[in-house]
């Protein structure tokens, strides 16, 4: 019988773990290098959407084509540290290898697995915590500049409609009825109802762990450098040992995992958002900005626009462009709008080749459950990917089928894994 866990990672996914298993009498030490909340986090950073109908993958046909004069183009969403191209291979070839139409298919019904429930979830998780108070439900448009634009994304309308994602078409003055600021070279939404945004993710995720910690859970600041099937080993080498221990590290778990043997392809997605503080008018509900590949949100602090791809790994400092691209793009939706203040930030999006996460007990230590990989979906699905983790801890039937989201699905190549820890460890002793 699972009496003590710890959950390693204290973003939305580690934090809704940590409180689902607490509400089921598990004595839960949390812990992460910054406390819940800080901007460090993932979880900070995001366009705020509780994006039920978000389950097309990054990858998807046509991408293979595209891609080249994307990375050439100064106003596309894609950016790239060429430096970081070689070390980005290996997870790159699969990475398009999964943007076959019948592969997205299946990927896409797995995310809706995921996603269909979220805003519910959210609610459960939130409910009598204090964090309530940041969560919104309501609309949320995609916005085009036609309906010929519109028809031009069948592909992936097509599939939220397989997956049973319904929306209603609004054109020309149904759209600045609704939003009177609104450029008028954008004339047709899709738009999704039973959508849910959080106002200040940041102030959430905290709120969270402070009811967490409030009704007797534990959290512990320290950096996890090793993790093994009885616990984890914390920089400076105290060891934290449990009956079950959850990664969830977001894309600083593949080294964690490898060290238990298993293979976590994951590469950092680095995404950027841009507060836009004090600003002259908000906006009524979120926006997808389709040709601009960047999500507009009413926050707390003003208007977010988040988006932005950019592949550099984990340890390069953030770049100035993908902010500008942002800002230029918000102006282009409402050309008149003013603000008197800025928040840029930079984090990591933990992304799999195939999109998808990893989640379950790890074959090779099975006191081991990963719950990582959420890509752009994380605060989405947080609360969900919590709650199956808590059941998978405690032995409980989850509501539907892991096999998509198996945490040894890249295995492969472990002689370059034992190789790898071997050097690590050679590198350790002779440090001591």
């Amino acid at each position: 019988m699972t009496k003590t866990a710890l959950v390693i990672g204290a973003g939305i996914t580690g934090v809704s773990t940590a409180e689902w298993l607490r509400r089921d009498g598990v004595i839960v030490t949390l812990v992460d290098r910054v406390p819940p909340g800080d901007p460090a986090q993932t979880s900070y950073g995001n366009g705020g959407l509780l994006a039920r109908c978000a389950v097309i993958p990054v990858s998807v046909p046509g991408l293979l084509a595209k891609a080249p004069k994307m990375l050439l183009d100064p106003n596309s969403p894609l950016f790239m540290r060429w430096g970081y191209l070689p070390r980005l291979l290996p997870w790159l070839v699969p990475f398009l290898r999964n943007g076959r139409a019948a592969r997205v298919q299946e990927i896409a019904r797995a995310l809706a697995e995921l996603t269909t429930d979220s805003v519910d979830q959210h609610m459960l998780l939130a409910k009598g915590t204090g964090a309530e108070k940041y969560l919104r439900t309501g609309e949320y448009s995609y916005l085009y500049r036609s309906r010929a634009a519109f028809l031009g994304d069948s592909f992936g309308m097509s599939l939220r409609h397989a997956c049973g994602f319904t929306w209603d078409e609004r054109e020309g003055g149904d759209l600045r009825d609704a939003d009177p600021n609104l450029s008028g070279d954008y004339n047709f939404a899709a738009v999704f109802k039973d959508h849910g945004w959080i106002t200040s993710p940041g102030k959430h995720v905290a709120a969270l762990a402070a009811h967490f910690v409030k009704n007797g859970g534990v959290f512990r600041q320290g950096k996890v450098v090793d993790v093994s099937n009885s616990g984890v080993t914390l920089q400076g080498g105290e060891a934290l040992t449990a009956d079950r221990t959850v990664l969830a590290t977001g894309v600083w778990s593949k080294k964690l995992s490898e060290k238990l043997g298993h293979r976590a392809e994951l590469e950092s997605e680095r995404g950027y958002h841009l507060v836009l503080k004090n600003p002259s008018h908000g906006i009524p509900t979120p926006y997808m900005i389709t040709d601009g590949k960047f999500v507009a949100t009413p926050m707390e602090d003003g208007i977010r626009c988040a988006g932005v791809v950019e592949f550099g790994g984990i340890d390069a400092p953030a770049s100035t462009k993908p902010a500008e691209l942002l800002k230029k793009g918000i102006r282009q939706v409402y050309p008149d709008l003013q603000w008197q203040g800025e928040e840029k930030w930079m984090g990591h999006r933990p992304s799999t080749p195939d999109s998808l996460p990893m989640l379950g007990t790890a074959p090779k230590a099975p006191n081991v459950i990963f719950a990582f990989g959420s890509q752009h979906i994380g605060l989405t699905i947080g609360p969900r990917l919590g709650r199956m983790t808590a059941d998978i801890v405690l032995g409980r039937q989850t509501n539907i089928d892991l096999g998509a989201y198996a945490p040894d699905r890249f295995d492969k190549n472990n002689k370059k894994i034992t190789a790898d820890r071997r050097k690590d460890e050679t590198e350790q002793l002779a440090v001591r």
